[in-house]
């Protein structure tokens, strides 16, 4: 994935947090950050683009990997290591990951995410797995 990522992260940093579609076409037209994380295992510091919805003053993102029956390698990171930094835009923010797993409140902020890119609600139906939502509150 790292491969694949690195060619959108670039691009990312290089015009303010817009992609085209020649390097994100995943990804274009769509509300996109980076979230900056530590390797659980590792240590190493990791960047992965992530679609995200607007909440209050936080972002959300999902754990959806594409509807796979695990969880994708950043969300094990954040919720060992869940002092983040994302990236918005131009902004750089410290921001601290808060993992919804359950109940209406994960149901509310999940569609909120569909809302953005309807392919969320394809993915639920991929997997048994309960896809969790990550809400990230920026920190000062």
């Amino acid at each position: 994935m790292t491969d694949m990522n690195s060619p959108v992260i670039e691009e990312f940093r290089a015009n303010g947090g817009a992609v085209d579609e020649s390097m994100g076409g995943f990804f274009k037209g769509k509300p996109l950050l980076l979230l900056n994380h530590t390797g659980a295992k590792s240590g190493m510091a990791r960047t992965t683009p992530l679609v995200y919805a607007p909440h209050d003053r936080s972002y959300i993102v999902t754990a959806s990997k594409g509807g796979a029956d695990h969880h994708p390698h950043w969300f094990l990171n954040v919720r060992a290591n869940p002092s983040v930094t994302i990236e918005v835009g131009a902004e750089r923010l410290h921001a601290r990951a808060t993992i919804v797993e359950e109940g209406p409140d994960r149901d509310e902020l999940y569609a909120k995410m569909v809302a953005v890119m309807g392919q969320f609600a394809d993915y639920e139906q991929k997997t048994d797995r309960r896809i969790p939502v990550v809400v990230l509150d920026p920190v000062d």
